[in-house]
């Protein structure tokens, strides 16, 4: 009888480098051409690049709007992640369906329906013009655009979590005195907590990078309704590929930041 343990995976070894290879050709090498082709900027000009105004107001725009279309996406997939596993009704199969069509649907045809929607003379921005205030060509748009194509990754990160918790568990809290409120700030909570994040996380990332859904609906207005890829578009369009690089390294490494803090604290409510 042989001693030798056999590997979880048959042919580790291989499966590995073909896995590394992989990351490499399609992460790793197109991160690092976009780092080595902002070292065509001195130090002096990278700062200058991405502290003008135009910059920090894109900045600020994409990641504040996929920030709040993430919190938004995190209450309400929450929501729909629980009725959808929790109860069976009528026309369920076709909500599942629904949550899922902004993964399908190509975002620019999103962003057509919801600037057609939302616009001043669309049936739905006609009324919020009468009362003072409008929605598309405004962050709020923005935000409505970002919480449409990221809401199924909140939902489908969610389920699998709602459907392992028994329901023994909370009406065993239940029966021992706690309030509905108790049971799902002390049985539920801690559960999905570390899959929120994630669903987060996800949406958030999304979010920042979204380029076909919010193009429509945004308005493109300097200083007020532009996001960062959209100035990257238009570098490129200038031919400014140092520029846009150095945006693009900008946005790379605040996301980075950002989903490394989320890990971070998505670890350590994992394993207190």
């Amino acid at each position: 009888m042989s001693s030798r343990t056999s590997p979880v995976i048959p042919g580790f070894g291989l499966t590995l480098g073909y896995t590394l290879v992989y990351l490499s050709l399609l992460v790793l090498i197109p991160l690092g051409a976009l780092f080595l082709k902002t070292t065509e900027l001195t130090w002096d000009q990278f700062i200058a690049i991405i502290s003008a105004p135009r910059v920090l107001a894109a900045l600020k725009l994409s990641f504040g709007t996929a920030f709040v279309a993430a919190v938004l996406n995190g209450i309400i997939g929450t929501l729909l992640g629980w009725v959808l596993v929790r109860y069976t009704f009528p026309g369920r199969k076709v909500i599942e369906a629904m949550i899922d069509l902004p993964f399908a649907l190509p975002t620019a045809v999103a962003g057509i329906a919801l600037t057609a929607l939302y616009a001043p003379s669309g049936p739905v921005g006609q009324f919020a013009t009468a009362l003072g205030f409008k929605i598309a060509y405004s962050p709020l748009g923005i935000t409505l655009a970002l919480t449409f194509v990221t809401l199924p990754f909140v939902v489908r990160t969610l389920q699998p979590v709602l459907a392992d918790i028994p329901r023994e568990v909370e009406e065993a809290a239940a029966c021992l005195g706690a309030r509905p409120l108790q049971v799902a700030r002390h049985v539920l909570l801690p559960a999905l907590l570390p899959a929120w994040l994630t669903g987060f996380a996800l949406a958030f990332a999304r979010g920042v990078g979204e380029y076909g859904s919010v193009i429509f609906i945004a308005g493109n207005m300097p200083m007020k309704t532009e996001i960062l890829p959209l100035l990257i578009m238009v570098k490129l369009d200038q031919y400014d590929y140092a520029g846009a690089t150095a945006i693009g390294v900008l946005m790379l490494v605040a996301s980075f930041i950002l989903l490394l803090l989320i890990n971070l604290l998505q670890r350590r409510i994992s394993h207190p």
